[in-house]
């Protein structure tokens, strides 16, 4: 049996998975040692010069709302972003933001189309913040239709401006317009629109929070919980309080009454006595008067 070397080489200034039809004549083990040999980082052919933090936000942004958005529906979508993808024959590439519907969505290192079964991607996002538009805008036009990924957009982040397109007849893409000022994207089921420099999603009327919305918009209502937690004890503490005071109110009142039957009743000892001693004397002064 030829060697996977033999089949094929793979060339680590321009790595490429073989072409689908040497990959069907292979076997498991020399289409393992294809995927072990072909890199999970950018040759300096593909490398991008770095655009900074405005581009890691955008993208990022734009990949953990989408996964949060079909992983919480329960949906099967892998999505993923600047990992190399390989198409039979093709030179890697790495878009910013790639989607392939329905397929597991376990991490990959990177997307071999031969190895998912001969699936290519569906949807891809680029991000332009500083770095070479004329390949974002002009040469993956080309190439992506060319692969046959149904959907490509690109966000051009420094110039507000967003583009899409949609794979067309004779494998070609139709630049979409918007519609309201928002692109939809029939491979997500979702609106694409731009508010302010941020690239953002929805559906209907509804827009989809980014992780920091979220984080945000929990950490709000933990605020308002905790507020509405230390209203509540105060009210309590401040029932409590007049319960205490009601109490206390209580319980002067009932001394005072207290106070006043035990006044009432030394009065009317006095009384008593008052009455005992005037009928003693009565009683002196008759006997007096009888020995008299």
């Amino acid at each position: 049996m030829a060697s996977p070397d033999t089949l094929w080489r793979v060339d680590p200034l321009d790595p490429r998975a073989p072409p689908q039809s040497l990959w069907d004549q292979m076997s498991e083990d020399e289409r393992a040692a294809i995927v072990d040999a072909l890199p999970s980082d950018f040759p300096v052919s593909e490398s991008s010069p770095p655009e900074g933090d405005r581009h890691y936000e955008a993208y990022t942004m734009a990949r953990e709302t989408l996964s949060r958005w079909f992983r919480d529906r329960g949906r099967r979508v892998y999505v993923s972003g600047n990992l190399p993808v390989y198409y039979p024959g093709e030179t890697m590439f790495s878009p910013d933001v790639i989607a392939v519907m329905d397929v597991e969505p376990h991490q990959r290192e990177s997307w071999i189309v031969s190895r998912e079964g001969g699936r290519g991607l569906d949807f891809a996002l680029e991000v332009i913040v500083s770095g070479r538009r004329r390949k974002d805008l002009q040469e993956n036009v080309e190439r992506y239709a060319r692969l046959g990924i149904a959907e490509y957009f690109v966000f051009d982040r420094s110039r507000s401006m967003l583009r899409a397109y949609r794979l067309g007849e004779r494998s070609r893409y139709e630049r979409l317009m918007p519609q309201g000022g928002r692109y939809r994207s029939a491979v997500l089921e979702l609106d694409l629109f731009l508010e302010g420099a941020s690239l953002r999603f929805a559906v209907g009327d509804a827009r989809l929070l980014s992780s920091g919305e979220l984080v945000d918009q929990l950490s709000g209502l933990i605020n308002d919980a905790e507020q509405r937690a230390v209203e509540l004890e105060a009210a309590l503490e401040e029932e409590q309080r007049k319960r205490e005071e009601e109490q206390r109110r209580r319980e002067e009142e009932q001394r005072r009454r207290e106070e006043e039957q035990r006044k009432r009743e030394e009065e009317q000892r006095k009384r008593e006595e008052s009455e005992r001693e005037v009928e003693r004397l009565r009683l002196e002064l008759e006997r007096l008067r009888a020995k008299g």
